[in-house]
This record gives C-alpha cells, sequence and structure tokens, in this order.
C-alpha cells in the first residue's frame, strides 16, 4: 500500500540546528534504526508519549499538547510494519525460556509471526517491551509499552516510554500530609484503595510508588495483575545503612501481565487468591466481575488497590454502582461502607511552566464517611460534604491552592473545576 504523503521530503533542516534536530529518517532504515531515531530525540526533549502513524509525521506529547516532529519526516506504511516488527521482537515474554528447544532467532520469528497473526485477527495489540539501543553507545530507551492499532490512516503505533526509577510521593506533586496518609493506609491489613482518574493522569505511577515504598519497609506478599505492566519491582534495595549497597527487600512481589504471564484477566482475577497474597493490586477494574473480586478479596482479609477511570470520590461510587443492578446498589454502598480505604482521584493538568498534578482524597476514616458512604443512593450531598472535612481535600480546593502558588493559570482552573458553579476563585 502506498500513499503520496509517504513520498514527501522533510523540511530542510534549519541554519545551526541544536543536535536533537540533525537526525532524520532516511530510506532503507530498519525499524531499530528508525525507533533509535525517535527515542534519541525523545530522550533529548525529555517527553515520553509519542504517536507513530503512517504516512504521517511522528506526534509526541508535551506540555503545550502535540507537537510534530516534521524535521524526521513521514513515516511510510513499510517503515511503519518495519517499527511493529521491531518492537514485537523486544516483547517481553513470559515463558523466560520455560521449556522452548528452539533458537533465540527461530523463537523471535516465531514471536513475530504468531503476534502479526493475532494482530491481523483482533486488529488491536497492547504489550510492553525492553528498552531499544538509542545510537552506537549501550543506551537503550526504558521499557515501553505499546498499544498497536489500525485506522484510517493505516497502522498506528501510541508507545509510551516507561520509567525505570519509581519515584516518591512527594516528588509527584502530592502534599507530606497526603502522602503520609496514604503510606499509613497501605499498612492496613484488609480493605479497598482506589486510586482513579483519567488515562494519562499518573494513577500507576502513584500506585507504583506505594507498592515499592512497602516492599522496601515491611515483609509482605504482593501479587499485581496488570494490562500490561508498567513499573517492574526488583527483588533487591537500597541498604539503609551502607550506601551504595544493595540488600533484598524484605517482600516478595509477584507481577502478571495479562497476555505474557496470563492468557486473559480473568485468570488474573481467578487465581489471584490462591498465592496466598497479603496486598493484591490490580490494575484496573473493567466490570463488574473485577469489582466483586476486589470486594470479596477485602471483606476475606486482603489490602486490594485498584484503579478506575473516574474523576473525584463521588463520581467514582457512582460508577461503582453503574456496573451494579439499581436493586443491589444499598447491598454495595454497605460493602463499600465496610471496606473502602480511601479514593485518591487525580489529573494531570498542563501548568505555567510543566504538567502539574491535582487531586481530591477521600479517606473512610470515621462513622460520617461510612453513613455519607452507605447512604449515597439517596443523593451525593452528604458525601460532598464529609470531603471538605478536615483530613480529606476537595478537587476544587486543591486547584484554588494551585492557582495561589501561581503554578497552574486562572482558564486552567476555571477549565478544570467540578463545581462550575462555584465563582470563587
Amino acid at each position: 500500500m502506498t500513499n503520496g504523503l509517504s513520498t514527501l521530503a522533510p523540511p530542510p533542516l534549519p541554519v545551526n540546528a541544536p543536535a536533537v534536530n540533525m537526525v532524520r529518517f532516511v530510506a532503507g532504515m530498519s525499524g531499530r534504526e528508525l525507533l533509535s531515531v525517535i527515542f534519541r530525540v525523545c530522550s533529548e526533549l525529555g517527553v515520553s508519549d509519542i504517536q507513530m502513524r503512517s504516512s504521517r509525521p511522528v506526534y509526541i506529547h508535551t506540555n503545550k499538547g502535540m507537537e510534530k516532529l516534521d524535521h524526521l519526516g513521514i513515516l511510510s506504511p513499510a517503515q511503519m510494519d518495519e517499527i511493529l516488527k521491531e518492537l514485537i521482537s523486544n516483547r517481553e515474554s513470559g515463558s523466560h525460556g520455560f521449556g522452548q528447544d528452539h533458537s533465540l532467532d527461530q523463537r523471535v520469528d516465531e514471536k513475530i509471526r504468531a503476534a502479526i497473526a493475532d494482530f491481523t485477527e483482533r486488529r488491536v495489540a497492547d504489550f510492553s517491551c525492553d528498552g531499544v539501543p538509542m545510537g552506537d553507545n549501550d543506551e537503550r530507551s526504558g521499557r515501553l509499552r505499546i498499544q498497536a492499532h489500525l485506522s484510517s490512516s493505516g497502522l498506528g503505533i501510541t508507545c509510551r516510554i516507561l520509567n525505570d526509577c519509581i519515584p516518591e510521593l512527594e516528588s509527584l506533586g502530592i502534599d507530606l500530609d497526603t502522602a503520609e496518609t496514604l503510606r499509613h493506609c497501605v499498612l492496613k491489613r484488609a480493605g479497598l484503595c482506589l486510586v482513579t482518574g483519567p488515562t494519562g493522569s499518573g494513577k500507576s505511577t502513584t500506585l507504583a510508588s506505594l507498592m515499592d515504598w512497602l516492599r522496601c519497609n515491611y515483609p509482605k506478599h504482593i501479587v499485581t495483575v496488570e494490562d500490561p505492566i508498567e513499573y517492574q519491582y526488583p527483588n533487591d534495595m537500597e541498604d539503609p545503612d551502607y550506601p551504595g549497597h544493595r540488600i533484598p527487600s524484605p517482600s516478595i512481589v509477584t507481577q502478571q501481565e495479562v497476555g505474557r504471564d496470563l492468557h486473559s484477566y480473568r485468570q488474573g482475577l481467578k487465581d489471584v487468591l490462591r498465592k496466598a497474597p497479603h496486598v493484591i493490586l490490580l490494575g484496573e477494574i473493567r466490570d463488574r466481575e473485577a469489582m466483586e473480586t476486589c470486594m470479596e478479596a477485602a471483606q476475606t482479609g486482603h489490602l486490594v488497590l485498584s484503579t478506575l477511570h473516574t474523576t473525584g470520590a463521588v463520581k467514582t461510587i457512582g460508577r461503582i454502582l453503574e456496573l451494579y443492578p439499581e436493586g443491589s446498589h444499598s447491598s454495595v454502598l454497605s460493602r463499600l461502607a465496610e471496606i473502602l480505604i480511601f479514593i485518591h482521584s487525580q489529573g494531570l493538568l498542563n501548568g505555567i511552566k510543566r504538567r502539574v498534578l491535582t487531586y481530591e482524597f477521600l479517606q473512610n476514616s470515621d462513622d460520617a464517611v461510612s453513613s455519607a458512604i452507605a447512604n449515597y443512593d439517596g443523593g451525593a450531598r452528604s458525601l460532598e460534604d464529609v470531603i471538605r472535612r478536615a483530613g480529606n481535600i476537595q478537587w476544587d480546593a486543591n486547584l484554588r491552592r494551585l492557582l495561589q502558588k501561581g503554578v497552574i493559570t486562572t482558564e486552567t482552573y476555571v477549565n478544570a473545576r467540578m463545581n462550575k458553579n462555584d465563582d470563587e476563585f
């Protein structure tokens, strides 16, 4: 398949162009070489989210929105095919060599054939893969989260470069008191912890930060079911007494990725309790079955953490109820009032200098909160009222704090508010 756009020459390089502009796509490049060019540029620009489409330039996500890397040129359909094959060849394998007698080259070829056949049938592929070399030296990109899909322009690939370093909560923009409360909450023996927000709001990073702190400080068995795995937890940690040395961490973390270690998300949900975990992390609550698994595990003595694509504590409770028939809402709310530990809802805003985290935090720490949750079906007002109380952080109040600190504009504040009728700045 050819397209006139794929033969267009890239714009000329500017005079005295910086190093980041001195690379571009060249005919005959392999998939690895094309990815090396893209990731080297993204590394220098400090971006991690990339959009690649057949017959179009590469786009990147920045604080300004979407920006084109025009100077690289246009990716042809054939080049996109080579990029997908290279990413598949680097796809993390769940077998880890178990039961495989073939040579490495044969296994890679078979992996590509099988993945292409699956993609042809399903028209979409989600997976994670190892880092890709970014030049002649040993430098590599971070691990990658990939979605390959088809659209009107042909093959498209959405790529996120994952950070191998798990940040601490405070570095994400969560204030010290809330960070300390979150850590205290994940020390509870049992219950349900929810981190919510839209896609790209940093939910996985917040959960990873909590799990990394927990595994380094307490002897737990943590089991995760993710699709795909974004952050990998090592089995060792920095020695607190001897800087520069590493020691085994007190926790063991069993990470499982759908499509790599598990045939399906459903299988992971079914099997998770059989691994005798203390802490369970489910990457996402997608349906009633996942919600039931979370609540049953929390009720039977496990600490459960997961995510929902909702903004705000009130909407999170409402979204959970949408998973159930109306006749069971009362029992669901009663269970939630008993097992829910916190709802931490967050979003990323375009700040004046960089992207800024904002959030709402509801801790189920007293009878008033439990009662408001149990009676939510009669109206959300009582739950909204308890969010305003000391110990909880309301979304709009946190936005006002960011505005007063001068890190977001008035326009961003107005657009991001939940209560649009509130004219107070």
